[in-house]
């Protein structure tokens, strides 16, 4: 009896103790953590938003803008987000992968223009090497217009990544402003010139991995929209290309990475 294609990374490999063979990366384009730079707190900026709207707003202001132009990813605390939001952000990803197979796969597609789905690597359709995620894409704004296509298992899911999707952007219309600010622009600069604007958010799982040394969650990219908040949990992967090396961005409770997208530069060039 023939045993049933697995769609999803995480129950493929449930038992298995290697990389399938197409996860393996290239030897040339697999991990070596011998060349990545461990973070510190001089290497990556970590920018406090506490007072962006007080007396300090000017050297905020500057802080950002050095880090857009340096770097193109900065991380920010004191952004806004609620605590209590944000573990339970985290919390509630943690609860749907954890869903039995049968349930999460009532949300999977391999239709890329599907606005909400589970999926794995990036496109099944049209890829040869895959990577080692799978991956609950949302649309979410206007929350409107998707929140009912969203998962309701678990049974608050909808309301509680609904408030974190609406506070992040209200994060990101700060940080926007601050950014069209620190290019000597109108605070509303940049949002005007988006005209109709659109967000998205994609819970990404990394299943546990045999063989870390052959393949990557996500390899080297840039992101294409405008600008990407973050949200790390406890567990470390995440590296940024600076001056020529890859550095570990350890996470710290409570911040968000900042990175500024190929729409962003586009825009502004």
């Amino acid at each position: 009896m023939a045993t049933a294609t697995k769609l999803l990374l995480t129950d493929l490999m449930s038992g298995v103790n290697h990389v399938p063979s197409n996860y393996v990366r290239p030897i040339s384009d697999r991990p070596n953590l011998r060349d990545v730079q461990i973070s510190d707190a001089s290497s990556i900026p970590l920018i406090d938003l506490k007072d962006l709207h007080g007396h300090n707003h000017s050297n905020i202001i500057k802080q950002i803008g050095l880090a857009c132009q340096t770097d193109g990813f900065f991380q920010v605390k004191n952004h806004g987000v609620p605590e209590e939001m944000i573990k339970d952000m985290s919390s509630i990803a943690r609860k749907f992968f954890k869903l039995p197979e049968s349930e999460r796969l009532k949300m999977y597609s391999d239709d890329p223009s599907k606005t909400t789905r589970l999926s794995t690597s990036f496109n099944v359709r049209t890829e040869k090497l895959s990577n080692w995620r799978d991956f609950l894409r949302l649309h979410c704004y206007p929350l409107e217009d998707y929140v009912q296509e969203w998962p309701n298992n678990p049974p608050s899911f909808r309301e509680q990544v609904g408030e974190y999707c609406t506070s992040v952007r209200g994060l990101v219309l700060r940080l926007l402003g601050a950014i069209s600010e620190s290019l000597g622009l109108e605070k509303n600069y940049i949002v005007e010139a988006l005209g109709k604007q659109g967000q998205h958010m994609a819970l990404n799982y990394y299943p546990p991995c045999p063989e870390p040394e052959l393949t990557y969650g996500l390899p080297g990219h840039t992101d294409c929209n405008l600008i990407t908040i973050l949200l790390q949990d406890d567990v470390p992967g995440l590296q940024v290309l600076r001056n020529g090396k890859w550095v570990a961005v350890n996470p710290i409770p409570n911040t968000f990475i900042v990175n500024i997208g190929d729409m962003m530069q586009v825009k502004i060039n």
